[in-house]
């Protein structure tokens, strides 16, 4: 019989701690479930009441979560700022007056603040100026009802009370009286298991289309895909205002751009330029996907909603924000560099991409007005076609970088090589201006207008600021009372 071959003694060691590596990552693995366990349990153990499906009222949710109600009730907190925006109020359309020029002849000229938060969804819709003033002096509705389609769990209400494609086919003051409370528990959670859900049709139909089954999406996937419902790029089609996200060749930007030229669609032509422009929204989930933290499976809540423990139970914060307000809770969970460290390292990435953009626009807006120029010197529809398709892709990049929330940390490369591209391309339009106006007999310097506040960009454009503010008091002194005296009628609120 043959000696049995003994271990060696640094072989013994290796295994003994192989072993207890295991045994400890059990252990965590087992901790964690009976934590969730413990937690679900508490949940449904401690419900005070019954709440039903497609329940609205985020207040009603409070007694049977507390520590997550009045961390929600937090979002009202606009005290934080940072380099680049935060919480804080701010018009934008005051800090760039460029971007006036750049929505000529389309609603975001008139007005383009900062988000505040989940908390003013409700406010910051009737106090825009975008919506129009329906109701004050015969004005007319501007806007479908798609538009609030994110900014309120009452949306998924109406949605099945009325159908989904009912909902999108009202006038956006139609539902003044039905969307009342803002951005809460019923846009993410079931109501009952309060299990995370999609609540809005368009993302689980963008998925169908790319034949993906969203409701094997795992969970830790869902606290990426609840904020993707609405913090992304979409579009309304034109024949029905049908709320559409525009991923059936791939969701990078140009892939969508790809999507939009075989349609030939765009959402306005520029006032001043004449460009069929496309106008990005927001697409946060697109770009993030993306970057070095999605592809590590981190999920956006772990970052802008990360747990937090009080009397030894678990649960997300609620207070959605800036993960900079917290970095000892967000990043420092995975990152061991001091605050300051941290903070500089995104500060630098948004530094980068912002440096791109102020030459982008300064150069974008030039374009636009050296386009209308030329336009009046008598050139033709032939001659300003390249023109028109290099103004039209720099202000897509251009407008795809810059509207999305946080897109220059959540993936730097992505950020600048878009900015960069579309900066390139608003020097080839002027570029191709300068010809056109050549072959006209003209080769001395465009003439520009004095921009340099959103009032005269308005006031250069058509607008008149004065009349704007004027419309929009009335329709909040008169319209929005009527509203809410409705709202409290059919106890919406």
């Amino acid at each position: 019989m043959k000696e049995k071959r003994k271990l060696k003694r640094w072989q013994g060691w290796a295994l003994f701690v192989a072993t207890m590596v295991v045994v400890f990552c059990l252990g965590l693995l087992a901790s964690s479930i009976m934590q969730r366990r413990a937690e679900v349990a508490s949940i449904f153990a401690n419900k005070k009441v019954e709440i039903a499906p497609q329940e609205a009222r985020n207040a009603i949710f409070q007694s049977n979560y507390p520590k997550e109600y009045e961390t929600w009730l937090q979002t009202a907190d606009t005290s934080f700022s940072s380099e680049f925006n935060g919480n804080k109020p701010a018009d934008v359309l005051a800090q760039r007056p460029e971007m006036v020029i750049f929505w000529a002849g389309y609603a975001f000229s008139k007005d383009y603040s900062a988000p505040r938060g989940h908390y003013y969804a409700i406010q910051d819709m009737l106090h825009t100026l975008r919506t129009g003033s329906p109701g004050v002096d015969g004005m007319d509705d501007i806007q479908p009802a798609t538009c609030w389609a994110c900014k309120s769990p009452d949306v998924p209400r109406m949605m099945q009370a009325m159908g989904v494609e009912a909902f999108y086919n009202q006038k956006w003051s139609a539902m003044g009286s039905e969307i009342v409370n803002p951005i809460g528990c019923a846009d993410c959670h079931d109501t009952e298991t309060m299990d995370l859900r999609i609540s809005r049709p368009a993302l689980i139909e963008a998925f169908g289309r790319m034949g993906k089954d969203i409701t094997k999406a795992t969970h830790q996937e869902m606290r990426s895909l609840v904020c993707a419902q609405c913090h992304v790029e979409y579009y309304f089609r034109k024949e029905n205002k049908y709320l559409t996200f525009p991923w059936d060749k791939g969701t990078s930007m140009e892939d969508v751009e790809k999507y939009y030229d075989e349609m030939d669609y765009y959402d306005y032509i520029h006032a001043i330029s004449k460009t069929p422009i496309l106008k990005a929204q927001h697409p946060d989930f697109e770009i993030a996907q993306l970057g070095i933290h999605a592809q590590r499976g981190v999920a956006c809540a772990d970052c802008h909603m990360p747990y937090m423990s009080q009397g030894g139970m678990k649960f997300s914060d609620h207070h959605i924000q800036s993960p900079l307000n917290y970095i000892d809770r967000t990043c420092q969970v995975c990152h061991r560099e001091s605050e300051e460290v941290l903070r500089k390292n995104v500060y630098d990435r948004q530094r980068m991409a912002n440096e791109i953009r102020n030459k982008l626009e300064k150069e974008l807006a030039a374009a636009h007005i050296e386009a209308k120029f030329a336009w009046d010197k008598g050139a033709t529809e032939a001659t300003m076609k390249p023109v028109l398709r290099y103004i039209h892709q720099a202000q897509w990049r251009w407008d795809y970088g810059v509207a999305s929330h946080g897109a220059s940390f959540h993936a730097p490369q992505e950020v600048t090589r878009i900015l960069s591209n579309g900066l390139e391309r608003a020097l080839q339009a002027r570029l191709a201006i300068s010809k056109v106006l050549s072959n006209l007999g003209f080769t001395g310097d465009v003439p520009m207008p004095d921009i340099s506040t959103k009032e005269k960009a308005q006031r250069y454009i058509g607008l008149n600021p004065e009349e704007l503010q004027a419309n929009k008091k009335k329709f909040l002194d008169v319209v929005v009372p009527k509203w809410v005296e409705q709202a409290k009628q059919k106890q919406r609120i």
